[in-house]
C-alpha cells in the first residue's frame, strides 16, 4: 500500500513557529474610554488571515464593529483597534475553528468532529423557485433532520450549508452507502435541466469550519460575481467600490461605500484573505445609514495590484462579497417545537404561495426551530403583495414570531463630497482627496 507522508518543515517555518511562541497575541478590551461601546486593542505576529481571524471572532460573538483602524509593520499586525457594540449581551464562549482554504466543490459531505453530532452539507448551483424545499423533501424522504443551515442566493446562484441527524439516533449519518444515496439525489436536484456545465461531488470526513467563511468560498469559485446579461439588479443598493493606484507607497487602495448592516466588515474582509491580498492599513466608520471602507493593499507577493483586468476582477468580487448578503425581500422570522419534515413543509407552503427564498438561516435552539427566511415573489423578484403574507400567517399560524419587510437605501457614490480618505494621515504624504491617488487607466 502507498503512503504519504507530509512535506518537512523548513528551518523558516520552525524560526515562524518559536516567534509566534514567544510572541503571544496581546488583546486589550477597554469598556472605559468610551461610554456606549467597547473599544478592543489587538496586537499580534503579522500573519496572511490574521485580519480576518480577528474579525470572525468578533462577529461570532454577535458584535457589531462601528469603528476599526488598522495597521501592520514589517512582521506586526500593531494596534488593530475596534470599537465593537453590543447590539445585545452575549459573551458566552464560543467553539473555536480552524479556516479550510481547500477548494470548493458543487456538493460535500462531512461530519462534524468530536461527537460525531451532525453531518454537513455543502452544494451550490443554479437558483430556481423551489429549490429549498426540493432539497427539504429529499432530505426528509431519507429520514434526515435539518437542525441548521444558511443559504445565499446571489445572481442566479444559490450556496447552502446544512446539517442534517439520522432520524432514528439524532446523530451524524454514519453509512456511507446512505450518504452517496443523499449525494446522489441531491446533485439531480441541483442540477435540474441546466446542462450548462458539468456537476463534480465529492464525500469526506472533515473537521469543522465556519459556515459563513465557508458560503463565501463556495460562491467564489461558482465564480457568481461575474454578472449575466439578464440584468434586474436594483442599481441604487449596489456597493460604490473604487480600486486606485498609491504609487508613493506602492500600496493599491481600496475604498468601498455601501448600506451599513452587520457583518460588512467580516464579508470584505473575507474576499480580499481569500483572494490572497494583505491588508498593510485600513480604516472602517460606519454610521447610522452608510459604511465606509479603505484598505491599502499587496498582493501576498509583496506586489500592488498590476493590471486594469486584477483591478476590474476585485471590484466584481467585492460588490459580489457585500451583495450576498443583502436582505432582499419579506423577512418572516418563525419559532416552533422541532421535528422531522418541518423545513420541507415550511418551504412547501412559500412554494404554493409563489414565493422564492433569497436567504435563509436555520437553526435550532433547546428543542425548538428557530428560521429567518427573506422572500421575494418567484414570478417578478418584486415584494410579497399583502394577501400573500396574509395567506402565509394562516397557513404557518403560531410559528409566525415577526413579519417585516425590507427597506431600500441607495448606495453613495465613491467620489462624492466628504473628507477623503480617513487613513491618509498614517503617510507624511498625506492623502486628501481621491484626486491624490492615480486611478488605473
Amino acid at each position: 500500500m502507498r503512503r504519504s507522508y507530509p512535506p518537512a518543515e523548513s528551518d523558516d517555518d520552525e524560526y515562524a513557529k518559536f516567534i509566534k511562541r514567544m510572541n503571544p497575541p496581546r488583546v486589550v478590551v477597554d469598556n472605559e474610554s468610551c461610554e456606549n461601546v467597547t473599544v478592543i486593542r489587538v496586537d499580534s505576529i503579522n500573519q496572511h488571515g490574521i485580519l480576518l481571524e480577528v474579525v470572525q471572532v468578533l462577529i461570532d460573538l454577535k458584535l457589531t464593529v462601528k469603528k476599526a483602524y488598522i495597521s501592520s509593520d514589517g512582521r506586526w499586525f500593531m494596534a488593530g483597534k475596534f470599537l465593537a457594540f453590543f447590539p445585545f449581551v452575549f459573551l458566552s464562549k464560543t467553539d473555536s475553528s480552524s479556516l479550510e482554504t481547500d477548494a470548493c466543490f458543487f456538493l460535500k459531505l462531512r461530519n462534524s468532529t468530536g461527537i460525531r453530532e451532525r453531518t454537513i452539507i455543502e452544494m451550490t448551483g443554479t437558483d430556481r423557485p423551489g429549490l429549498l424545499s426540493e432539497i427539504c423533501a429529499v432530505l426528509t424522504n431519507r429520514n434526515c433532520n435539518v437542525v441548521e443551515a444558511e443559504l445565499w442566493t446571489h445572481n442566479s446562484r444559490v450556496a447552502a450549508v446544512v446539517g442534517v441527524t439520522d432520524d432514528a439516533t439524532g446523530r451524524a449519518v454514519e453509512d456511507s452507502d446512505r450518504l452517496f444515496a443523499i449525494e446522489d439525489l441531491l446533485w439531480n436536484v441541483l442540477k435540474g435541466d441546466d446542462d450548462s456545465g458539468a456537476a463534480t461531488t465529492s464525500t469526506l470526513s472533515a473537521g469543522q469550519t465556519h459556515t459563513e467563511r465557508r458560503l463565501h468560498q463556495m460562491m467564489f469559485h461558482d465564480r457568481d460575481y461575474e454578472r449575466g446579461t439578464g440584468g434586474g439588479d436594483d442599481e441604487s443598493r449596489r456597493p460604490q467600490v473604487a480600486v486606485m493606484d498609491c504609487s508613493e507607497k506602492d500600496y493599491s487602495v481600496i475604498i468601498v461605500r455601501s448600506k451599513d448592516r452587520p457583518k460588512l466588515l467580516f464579508d470584505t474582509v473575507c474576499t480580499l484573505t481569500d483572494m490572497q491580498y494583505v491588508v498593510f492599513h485600513g480604516a472602517v466608520d460606519a454610521g447610522d445609514e452608510e459604511a465606509y471602507q479603505e484598505y491599502y493593499i499587496r498582493h501576498v507577493d509583496g506586489h500592488p495590484i498590476s493590471s486594469e483586468a486584477e483591478r476590474q476582477r476585485l471590484i466584481q468580487c467585492l460588490e459580489a462579497a457585500i451583495e450576498r448578503r443583502f436582505t432582499q425581500g419579506l423577512e418572516v422570522a418563525l419559532r416552533t417545537p422541532d421535528r422531522v419534515g418541518l423545513l420541507s413543509e415550511i418551504t412547501r407552503v412559500f412554494r404554493e404561495n409563489g414565493l422564492t427564498i433569497r436567504r435563509a438561516e436555520i437553526s435550532t435552539e433547546g428543542g425548538k426551530a428557530v428560521d429567518t427566511f427573506y422572500l421575494v415573489d418567484a414570478s417578478s423578484g418584486n415584494a410579497v403583495e399583502a394577501k400573500t403574507v396574509e395567506a402565509i400567517r394562516r397557513e404557518l399560524g403560531a410559528m409566525v414570531v415577526r413579519v417585516k419587510p425590507s427597506r431600500v437605501v441607495a448606495s453613495p457614490e465613491v467620489g462624492a463630497a466628504g473628507p477623503g480618505f480617513l487613513f491618509g494621515t498614517l503617510f507624511k504624504a498625506s492623502l486628501q482627496s481621491f484626486g491624490l491617488i492615480r486611478s488605473y487607466s
